[in-house]
């Protein structure tokens, strides 16, 4: 099982970015998929986003609602997070990884990629 996160870097606030996800060694039209965000203190993970294995977004984080878009392409194996309006809060190491119901899918992880959102 692989994860390949790209797509992120500094920005000021305001401004945007698209993160993406290339995955492998796993059957991804049977998994929802989602984008996790890592509190840079406590290296705490948690999901910003999820989408189901249909391409409908199952769940996103209060305090990027409005914001942030979740997608896949289930040809291409790849997930997608539009992040908009980026704000100071949102500086974080992003990853993405499958998910069955509420439990993370795999043990693996990417290496992320690091959003910084700064004047």
């Amino acid at each position: 099982v692989q994860f390949v996160e790209s797509g992120g870097g500094l920005v000021q606030p305001g401004g945007s970015l698209t993160l993406s996800c290339a995955t492998s060694g796993f059957t991804f039209t049977s998994v929802d998929m989602a984008w996790y965000h890592q509190d840079p203190a406590t290296k705490a993970r948690w999901p910003v986003a999820i989408v189901d294995r249909f391409g409908m977004t199952k769940f996103i984080d209060g305090d990027v609602k409005g914001r942030f878009a979740i997608s896949r392409d289930n040809d291409k194996k790849t997930v997608t997070l539009q992040m908009n309006n980026l704000q100071p809060e949102d500086t974080a190491i992003y990853f993405c990884n499958a998910q069955v119901g509420t439990q993370i899918a795999f043990d693996s992880w990417g290496q992320g990629t690091q959003v910084t959102v700064s004047s």
